[in-house]
C-alpha cells in the first residue's frame, strides 16, 4: 500500500519565500569573496553566467514541477523522463549535496553569530542550531513558511539598509567590470551558482503546495528574479565600495563596507538569513528522502508520514542527524565545493528531462551545456570529490539492480 500523501498547505507566497529563504540566505553574505577572488572585476559576468544556468534551470524546473507535482523535484522528473537510474542519481546527488550544504549552512550560522568561539564549542553550536531548525520542521510545513516568511522579511531589511549606507560611503575605485580570462569566469560563476540554487526547493514540495500546476511555474521565476536584483545591486555596490582586490580578501564583505556601527547589524542579519537557508534546504532535502524510500531507493521505514502534523517526521530526523553529523567534523569550503558540483549535476538532469518536453528545448539544452561546464570548472578538489560519491551511489544502484 502507498504511503499517505502530504498535506497541501502552501500558497503563492509560502512558495515564493520559501524560494527566497533558500536563494537570499548565507551566499548572499558569504559568495562574494571567493568570486571575486577567481574572477576579480569580472564578478559581474560570472553573476550574469550564473543567473542565466540558473534561468534554464528554473524554467525546465518549473515545466517539470507542473507536469509531474510530487514530492522529490529532478528525482521525480528524472524517473518518470529518462528511466529509473537518472532519477535515481538525481535524488543521490541531490540528498549528498545538500545535506553537505545543510552543514555548511550551520557553521554559517555559528561564524557570523560567534565569530570567536573555538572548538569545541563551535561544533556543539552547530548540532545545536541544527536541532532546532529540525524541531521547527517537524511540527510542520506551514510553520516552516510562517518562520522562512520572518527570516527572509529581516534579511532583507538588513540588506536595504546596508546597500542604502554603502551607495552613500566613499568609493576605492577602480575598474567595475573586466575579463580575468574564461576560466576565472566560469570558476566564480560556479560558486556564485551555489548562491542562487535554492529554487529547487520549491520543486521538492510539490506534493504540499495548493494547485501546484500554477503554483510552481509561477513561484519560481519570482523568488529566482527577486533574487538575481538583490544579488546584482549587492555585486554593484560591493565593487564600488571595496574595489576588486579588498572584496575578494575580504571574508565579510558587506559586514566590511558597511559603516563600523550597521556592522554588527549585518553580522546578525547574516547569522538570521543562514538560519533561513538551513530551514529550508532541511525542508527539501527531507522531501526527496521521503520520495526515494517511497521507491526503496533508500530505507523504506523514512516514507512515513506524521499523522497528526502531516510531514515525513522519520525522513526529517534523519536527515537532521546526518547533518549535525557533518556540522560537527565538515570543512565549511569543502562542504560548499563539493555540494556545488553535486548540484550542478542535479540540474543537468532535470534540463535533460526538460528535453523530453515539447517546448522550449533550447532554454533545457542551454540549461545542461552551462551546469556540466560550471560543475567541472570548480576546484578541481571539489570536482573529484563529487564525482567519487556520484559514482559511490551509482554502483550501490547496480549492487542492489543484480540483487533482484
Amino acid at each position: 500500500m502507498r504511503p499517505a500523501p502530504l498535506t497541501r498547505r502552501l500558497g503563492l507566497a509560502d512558495a515564493v519565500f520559501l524560494g527566497l529563504g533558500s536563494m537570499i540566505g548565507a551566499g548572499v553574505f558569504a559568495a562574494f569573496a571567493p568570486a571575486a577572488h577567481a574572477a576579480g572585476a569580472g564578478l559581474l559576468p560570472a553573476l550574469v553566467v550564473a543567473a542565466v544556468v540558473a534561468y534554464c534551470n528554473a524554467t525546465s524546473s518549473a515545466r517539470l514541477a507542473a507536469i509531474h507535482p510530487e514530492s522529490g523535484g529532478t528525482y521525480v522528473y528524472g524517473r518518470e523522463r529518462l528511466g529509473e537510474f537518472w532519477g535515481y542519481l538525481a535524488g543521490w546527488g541531490f540528498v549528498t549535496g545538500k545535506t553537505a550544504s545543510c552543514a555548511a549552512m550551520a557553521l554559517t550560522v555559528v561564524a557570523y553569530a560567534a565569530p570567536g568561539l573555538g572548538q569545541p564549542w563551535r561544533s556543539l553550536v552547530a548540532v545545536a542550531v541544527v536541532a532546532a531548525l529540525t524541531a521547527v520542521n517537524y511540527f510542520g510545513v506551514h510553520r516552516s513558511a510562517l518562520a522562512t516568511r520572518v527570516i527572509v522579511t529581516c534579511t532583507l531589511l538588513v540588506l536595504t539598509v546596508a546597500a542604502v549606507t554603502m551607495g552613500v560611503g566613499p568609493h576605492a575605485g577602480g575598474p567595475l567590470v573586466a575579463w580575468p580570462g574564461t576560466g576565472g569566469i566560469l570558476e566564480a560563476a560556479g560558486l556564485l551558482f551555489f548562491a542562487f540554487a535554492g529554487y529547487a526547493r520549491l520543486a521538492t514540495l510539490g506534493e504540499e503546495v495548493r494547485d501546484p500546476a500554477r503554483t510552481i511555474p509561477r513561484a519560481i521565476p519570482l523568488a529566482l528574479g527577486i533574487t538575481l536584483v538583490v544579488y546584482a545591486a549587492l555585486a554593484v555596490l560591493l565593487l564600488v565600495r571595496l574595489g576588486p582586490a579588498a572584496l575578494a580578501a575580504t571574508p565579510d564583505p558587506i559586514a566590511a563596507a558597511v559603516p563600523g556601527w550597521l556592522a554588527p547589524v549585518v553580522r546578525a542579519g547574516a547569522a538570521l538569513a543562514a538560519l533561513g537557508s538551513l530551514l529550508a534546504l532541511v525542508l527539501g532535502v527531507s522531501r526527496t528522502t521521503l520520495a526515494m524510500s517511497r521507491d526503496g531507493h533508500l530505507p523504506r521505514f523514512l516514507a512515513a508520514v506524521h499523522p497528526r502534523y502531516g510531514v515525513p517526521h522519520r525522513a526529517e530526523l534523519a536527515v537532521g542527524l546526518v547533518v549535525a553529523v557533518l556540522a560537527a567534523s565538515l570543512d565549511l569550503r569543502a562542504a560548499i565545493g563539493f555540494s556545488s558540483f553535486a548540484v550542478l549535476m542535479y540540474y543537468a538532469v532535470a534540463n535533460a528531462a526538460a528535453l523530453t518536453l515539447r517546448s522550449s528545448r533550447f532554454v533545457a539544452v542551454l540549461g545542461l551545456a552551462g551546469c556540466v561546464v560550471l560543475a567541472f570548472s570548480l576546484p578541481w578538489t571539489s570536482v573529484l570529490t563529487g564525482a567519487g560519491v556520484l559514482s559511490l551511489g551509482a554502483s550501490a544502484y547496480g549492487v542492489r539492480r543484480m540483487r533482484r
